[in-house]
């Protein structure tokens, strides 16, 4: 009963080392760019879009796919980039396994 007791407690002292963890990717910062920076995507590590930036010279009234390619390109990546950053921060509490939804 004394094992059980002090799984409990290592149990609990894990979910709260996760919840901080979690907060504190809330607090980090990500970004994804394209066409050479002229678009920039930077997003929070729960995947919360915080601002977009276009650089006028992206903007080509004749050429508006290219800037939306370019918009799409810059989250995409920004998106890889917040799935590695989960990845490196949560994955000491999964041991490597892939754990989908859970963070």
């Amino acid at each position: 009963m004394k094992n059980m007791n002090q799984m409990m407690k290592q149990v609990k002292k894990m979910q709260a080392q996760m919840a901080k963890a979690q907060e504190e990717l809330a607090e980090k910062q990500v970004e994804g760019t394209a066409g050479g920076g002229v678009v920039k995507v930077v997003m929070s590590g729960q995947k919360e879009l915080i601002s977009l930036e276009i650089a006028p010279e992206a903007v080509d009234p004749e050429d508006v796919e290219m800037l939306q390619d370019m918009i799409t390109a810059a989250f995409n990546e920004a998106m890889k980039n917040v799935d590695e950053l989960v990845q490196n921060d949560m994955g000491k509490f999964t041991g490597g396994m892939n754990l989908p939804g859970m963070f």
